[in-house]
């Protein structure tokens, strides 16, 4: 069975950083698409970072230059590093897989395996 679980949410102040990672099952995340997504009440799901097979990697315009995301293929993990944090990145963050890359690439229906999520809360 495919599956993804991600660790690492947890609360922190406005300015402070956090690692997030998301652990592949029954594929290897080196074949994959993976992308961070996330969702705060009230709002739509949404793209956040992408990597793709080829170490490619997109960002959604609110975290470049805040947040990396990075591959570690031995572990079959995925990581998104998130600094200088703000209180509007405060989500539950997901990790989402697909075999096939599409364009937008943020596009939720291309993703067919995903994370339970796990919750950032970014105080002021």
């Amino acid at each position: 069975q495919v599956q993804l679980v991600e660790s690492g949410g947890g609360s922190v102040q406005a300015g402070g950083s956090l690692r997030l990672s998301c652990v592949a099952s029954g594929f290897t995340v080196r074949s994959y698409h993976i992308a961070w997504f996330r969702q705060a009440p009230g709002k739509q799901r949404e793209g956040v970072a992408l990597i793709r097979p080829s170490l490619n990697t997109a960002y959604a315009d609110s975290v470049k230059g805040r947040f990396t995301i990075s591959r570690d293929n031995a572990k079959n993990m995925v990581y998104l590093q998130m600094n200088s944090l703000k209180p509007e990145d405060t989500a539950m963050y997901y990790c989402a897989a697909t075999a096939s890359g599409s364009y937008p690439w943020d596009a939720m229906s291309n993703y067919n395996t995903w994370g339970q999520g796990t919750q950032v809360t970014v105080s002021s």
